[in-house]
């Protein structure tokens, strides 16, 4: 019988030749779609469970909306630093399944486990003492006791979260994403119900409020985390891989690679969220109408961007195949195909929006806008004006996944300091302040800054993979 590390070598033998056809870009292109549809699907489906959540809350008033939002902010910037650790595992174990090293497959996720364990302990320090570091921030005392609710039951779902990330990674590396798609779509009505009855204390169970919806978001990543472990150890291919054979042994060499190349993904997340996060601070400046459109704007733009991201990690996995094979004609197609997808899905979704746009926002905006007309047309115009931010941002997820299948990132990461920060608040602020433009003006700022970080990185990865072919 063909042992695992004979079929992942048989898998390898039976790839397209080195020199690039059109059957081979079809064939490319329908491997990256393979991977790429349900990763994006499951992206939608984790902002359909926080849509759900908001939702729910928003029952109970406005302040607890408002608690949420800033609970949301705190929880974010501690969690970022587990996602870049959790990121790496995928072209870790991706190389290694291109090279037919199902003994490396196994190490990577394993160490990502650890590495998920070890980080979420001083990550869990940000929710637990969120309602202090909002009060030192100067946020309202009230808010930030309500927020703090909300953080206590979040906090201890850091953990299986972060292990559920690590999976998610591994089953893409070896091209069975689907798993973690069912249960995603499984996940989402098991959170809403849950959700629902902790924080109404409905059928019995007590009326938590905030707590409660924090605390039904922790039940559910642990759910997940069980589901996905026992796929991983129970469903074959993945069995195959027996990920914990001795898992009591950390394998510190790998763990130190998956923090140099996560650490700087975790950073370049924080840069990019900051800086989105800085622009709603600047439309507090401009005025009440500006910030509420720009967080419409933003929420479409963040479901949006779901899609091309979901590309960019299937072109993590696919480049991170062909480097495993070492193919450098593949490699640099895997990439190009990933880019070219991308840019043609958020060209068309970014048409889409535009000639809905206005629809759109007041399907977002609900019956709460009722006779806020100025919001409607604002956030409608920085849809359009979104146009050219929606496309260099899908741009950019693609290619930063497939240098991330070169283990490329600590460029990337200064790229992302120059582009977003440098460049594009510096443009942001300079437009809405020194300009007639105003709102409009932040976010022609950040396209702009997206448009550079996207173009730096296609000529990065140019350049990486030209080495390759010459090597």
């Amino acid at each position: 019988m063909m042992s695992i590390k004979e079929a992942e070598r048989a898998k390898v033998a039976a790839q397209p030749a080195t020199t690039t056809s059109g059957t081979d870009l079809v064939h490319e292109l329908t491997e990256t779609l393979k991977l790429a549809a349900p990763m994006a699907l499951t992206q939608l489906g984790q902002i359909a469970m926080t849509t759900t959540d908001l939702a729910f809350i928003g029952y109970t008033g406005d302040e607890a909306v408002a608690a949420a939002g800033l609970a949301g902010t705190i929880y974010f910037v501690g969690f970022t630093l587990g996602m870049g650790l959790m990121a790496a595992v995928a072209p870790l174990a991706a190389q290694a399944y291109g090279a037919g090293d199902a003994l490396l497959v196994r190490r990577a996720l394993r160490t990502g486990l650890w590495a998920a364990f070890f980080i979420a302990l001083p990550i869990m320090a940000f929710p637990l003492r969120g309602e202090r570091i909002l009060l030192a921030l100067g946020q309202a005392g009230s808010t930030s006791h309500l927020a703090q609710q909300y953080l206590f039951g979040l906090a201890w779902g850091v953990i299986p979260a972060l292990w559920f990330m690590a999976i998610r990674s591994f089953m893409g590396a070896v091209n069975r994403p689907q798993p973690i798609l069912w249960i995603t779509l499984a996940a989402i009505p098991a959170n809403g119900l849950l959700a629902y009855l902790l924080i109404f204390g409905e059928l019995g169970f007590p009326r938590l409020g905030l707590f409660g919806a924090g605390l039904a978001t922790t039940i559910v990543n642990f759910g997940t985390f069980l589901i996905g472990l026992w796929f991983v150890t129970q469903r074959k291919p993945f069995s195959d891989y027996r990920v914990l054979t001795r898992f009591w042994r950390i394998d510190w060499a790998l763990m130190r690679q998956i923090v140099v190349i996560g650490a700087p993904i975790s950073i370049a997340f924080l840069l990019e969220y900051g800086l989105f996060s800085s622009a709603g601070l600047l439309m507090g400046l401009i005025s009440t109408t500006a910030l509420a459109a720009h967080q419409v704007a933003l929420q479409i733009t963040a479901i949006l961007f779901m899609v091309p991201y979901g590309i960019g990690m299937a072109a993590t996995v696919r480049v991170g195949h062909a480097v495993g094979r070492s193919d450098p004609a593949a490699i640099r197609r895997a990439g190009f195909v990933a880019m070219s997808l991308g840019l043609a899905l958020s060209a068309f979704l970014t048409f889409a929006v535009v000639i809905a746009r206005i629809a759109v926002v007041r399907f977002f905006l609900g019956g709460a806008v009722s006779g806020a007309d100025a919001t409607v047309g604002l956030a409608a115009s920085l849809l359009l004006i979104g146009a050219t931010l929606f496309i260099p941002d899908g741009l950019q997820a693609t290619a930063s996944g497939a240098l991330r299948g070169l283990k490329d990132t600590r460029m990337p990461l200064l790229f992302a300091a120059i582009s977003y920060w440098l460049i594009g608040f510096s443009a942001a602020y300079a437009f809405a302040f020194f300009t007639p433009f105003g709102a409009i003006g932040v976010w022609a700022g950040l396209s702009l800054g997206t448009a550079v970080h996207a173009t730096l990185l296609v000529l990065r990865f140019l350049r990486l993979t030209s080495r390759f072919r010459s090597a």
